[in-house]
């Protein structure tokens, strides 16, 4: 399976890795005020960083059919295999690769990623089925931005955000279904995420997608993007921790 295609030209490549970026910010748009509390020097590894965890999490519990999610997770299990041995084919891999990173244990931790699909019993078990990725994704974060790693919680708890927001109810635990009935599970569960959101340190980058993940849950839509003035205001006291 080919995600990107052959290594092009300068110019086509970039355009290629800008589409990637493009449909992160599209989905947070809240970036682009809130980027102005990250150093810069992190601020273009934090983007791409972001994206590719989107199109890991995208694969792994996108569409009606699991298949062509699971093909597109064994591709990505080869590609970090291969970054680390300096080796790439997706284009955001130009913005990551060379950086030394953990990306083999990342890739790893994709086969747990792709089982946590199953719809959750309840938060207990939301929670523990992305334990293993959301500790690979701490590991990464460590050596990306070289300051405290994130604690695995709170990874955990942005995934299942992120989750909701795309997902919706398909991303509600059976618990809370039960609990809340249909059509109304999406914001309990958000309800729910929100008031066991867990407590930590973390790097910069995550501190502010930690604020506006929560920020969304107050607003009671998890994929509703911020005000501009919000996502600033959010991101500033998540930057302060």
């Amino acid at each position: 399976m080919s995600e990107a295609g052959h290594e092009g030209a300068g110019p086509a490549r970039d355009e290629a890795l800008d589409s990637f970026l493009d449909k992160w910010r599209a989905r947070w748009p809240e970036w682009a005020v809130a980027q102005a509390f990250v150093p810069v020097a992190q601020r273009d590894v934090a983007l791409a960083w972001a994206a590719l965890q989107q199109e890991l999490t995208d694969a792994a519990w996108g569409g009606s059919d699991a298949r062509p999610g699971e093909a597109k997770l064994a591709w990505w299990m080869e590609e970090l295999q291969g970054w680390s041995r300096g080796i790439r084919r997706h284009p955001l891999g130009l913005a990551l690769q060379k950086l030394p990173a953990p990306w083999t244990t990342l890739g790893a931790a994709i086969v747990p990623l792709r089982e946590s699909r199953e719809r959750p019993r309840d938060r207990n078990e939301a929670f523990a089925v992305l334990a293993p990725f959301a500790q690979a994704v701490a590991d990464v974060e460590a050596a990306l931005f070289g300051d405290t790693a994130a604690g695995v919680a709170l990874v955990q708890a942005d995934l299942l955000h992120a989750r909701l927001a795309h997902t919706g109810e398909l991303a509600v635990p059976m618990s809370v279904i039960a609990r809340a009935g249909e059509g109304a599970a999406a914001r309990a569960w958000g309800v729910e995420l929100l008031e066991h959101w867990p407590r930590g340190e973390a790097s910069r980058p995550r501190r502010v997608w930690n604020a506006v993940a929560r920020q969304r849950l107050r607003r009671g839509d998890a994929s509703l993007p911020l005000t501009p003035w919000s996502a600033l205001w959010t991101a500033w006291r998540g930057a302060r921790g």
